[in-house]
């Protein structure tokens, strides 16, 4: 079975060649960023690809979207994107791309080497492999943005002056309405993001958070 790896971490891709290699797997290419990745793929042709999350030069979601890259040039290389964080914003876009070769592992839950291998093995052949906290991350965060569809289009505005930190007068005043009608607009959204009264958090933060998410 062939393997690329992009990992911009020397040790960690050098670590990961190691253990694959002594497995059996053929690692035919271990890379330190996108352009090498799809490089390496398109010269190797390999059956998976490991792919960390966040690589050079940003370090934010360039593995995410060349894996992404990868599934519409290389339909038939299996992605398993191996990293420590959840990057909901594409990852929900890779998962739908297809019915199978693609898996999210997160590193620091992968306790046993056995597992990480099968799951490789998985994706290779067209199967899936997910980590249940990112599939747990990945369904709320589709709940919020089914929550924000559910605001009206002057809602939305209103959450939007409260973005940009502007008082309830001052949202009146920006949209032409009665202080009055801007707080029935924002008890209607705490109402449709879901945040009930609380002494904990600030409902207003929590809102914006949620446009911002």
């Amino acid at each position: 079975m062939r393997v690329v790896i992009a990992e911009d971490n020397a040790i960690l891709r050098d670590g990961l060649t190691a253990l694959l290699t002594e497995r059996g797997f053929e690692v035919v290419a271990a890379v330190s960023d996108a352009t090498g990745l799809h490089a390496a793929v398109a010269d190797q042709l390999p059956d998976v690809a490991v792919v960390d999350v966040r690589m050079p030069p940003s370090f934010t979601d360039e593995g995410l979207l060349a894996a992404l890259a990868l599934r519409r040039s290389h339909p038939g290389t299996g992605v398993l994107v191996f990293s420590q964080w959840i990057e909901t914003r594409y990852a929900t876009e890779l998962l739908a791309a297809g019915a199978g070769g693609v898996g999210y592992l997160l590193k620091d839950r992968v306790a046993d080497v056995g597992d990480f291998t099968e799951a490789l093995r998985r994706v290779a052949t067209g199967g899936t492999a997910l980590d249940p906290e990112v599939v747990g991350q990945l369904m709320g965060a589709a709940r919020q943005q089914d929550s924000l569809a559910r605001l009206t289009p002057r809602e939305r505005e209103v959450l939007e002056s409260m973005a940009q930190g502007l008082s309830n007068a001052a949202i009146a005043r920006a949209l032409s309405v009665t202080e009055r009608g801007v707080e029935k607009h924002i008890g209607n959204i705490f109402t449709k993001l879901e945040l009930p009264p609380s002494d904990l958090h600030h409902r207003r933060v929590l809102a914006v958070l949620r446009l911002k998410g």
